[in-house]
């Protein structure tokens, strides 16, 4: 199974909706058109950036139609899958196979709490109903309240053949680090969560990074990872000292809308968070701009 496409920067790209929250199609077509013309190397459909928390299963499966369309295999397409009931998760999966996606990334479920043994087997569950396609473990602790152990994930690396790796977003180097020592025998391939963390999280062997950013600065994100590869580590560096107050700035703004504030500052058409959730308050807007405007995106 070739998984040589599992590198560089990913965008969660955003789901753009209409004032009624219908996905609107023509803004997400144009979104990919832009994030590919500055570089990205993949996108991720119905990641935690998407909101697929508050769509239904047909409306995933409409914006991924519309997402493997736009893109016509011009960078792969990873479909995320976030629900809590195991069938539920092979059934999205299995969509997404049969769609088209290059890769499938499961969060681990969120509100209840598995032990090890019944994660495993939600996992391996998952995992086995798409033996053809490579899937990706995304831990995600602080947005569902408990990490996945170093133990459950190298006992699946080491054990389902068409695991190709993780998205990490526990924000803890150390973590990540070890998640690529243990299983770096079966190349497993770990990306970063963090968009903090991309810069040092490639020094450490990883293999690209998972990152919002790209969403609305993606010419200053993907030379982080340009710049790695070709060995000018002054230059990614510097391009992560720009990213990252911009970033830290968004911890100000309710998960997840201030990509999609971001994306509409910078002029493009994102529409607004899917209800509960809204745009950020005017204080917080402005400290967005300011930081936006030192980083030179403005």
């Amino acid at each position: 199974m070739n998984t040589d496409f599992i590198k560089g920067i990913i965008p969660p790209i955003i789901t753009p909706v209409t004032e009624d929250e219908k996905i609107d199609e023509g803004a997400l077509r144009a979104h990919i058109d832009y994030m590919i013309d500055e570089g990205i190397s993949g996108i991720l459909v119905c990641g935690s950036n998407s909101e697929f928390y508050v769509f239904e299963e047909d409306e995933m499966e409409e914006n991924l139609r519309i997402t493997l369309s736009q893109v016509n295999g011009r960078i792969p397409v990873y479909l995320g899958v976030g629900a809590i009931r195991t069938s539920k998760c092979v059934r999205i999966a299995r969509m997404g196979v049969r769609l088209g996606a290059n890769a499938i990334s499961i969060l681990q479920p969120m509100f209840v709490k598995p032990s090890e043994d019944e994660l495993f087997t939600h996992f391996k569950t998952i995992i086995e109903s798409v033996p053809e396609t490579p899937v990706l473990l995304y831990n995600n602790p602080g947005r569902t309240g408990y990490p996945m152990g170093q133990n459950l994930v190298e006992r699946l690396a080491h054990s389902l053949p068409n695991l190709a790796g993780m998205k990490d977003s526990s924000g803890d180097l150390t973590e990540t680090l070890e998640f690529i020592r243990r299983n770096r025998d079966v190349k497993f391939k770990v990306l970063v969560g963090k968009d903090t963390l991309i810069y040092p999280g490639l020094v450490c062997g990883a293999a690209g990074a998972v990152c919002s950013t790209a969403n609305y600065m993606p010419e200053l994100v993907c030379p982080i990872y340009e710049k790695f590869v070709e060995g000018d580590l002054t230059g990614a560096l510097e391009a992560q000292f720009i990213l990252n107050p911009i970033r830290l700035a968004t911890d100000g703004s309710t998960f997840p809308v201030a990509t999609k504030d971001c994306v509409n500052i910078r002029g493009r058409k994102a529409g607004k968070p899917v209800l509960p959730l809204k745009p950020s308050p005017p204080a917080q807007m402005e400290r967005l701009l300011r930081e936006m405007e030192k980083g030179g995106l403005l």
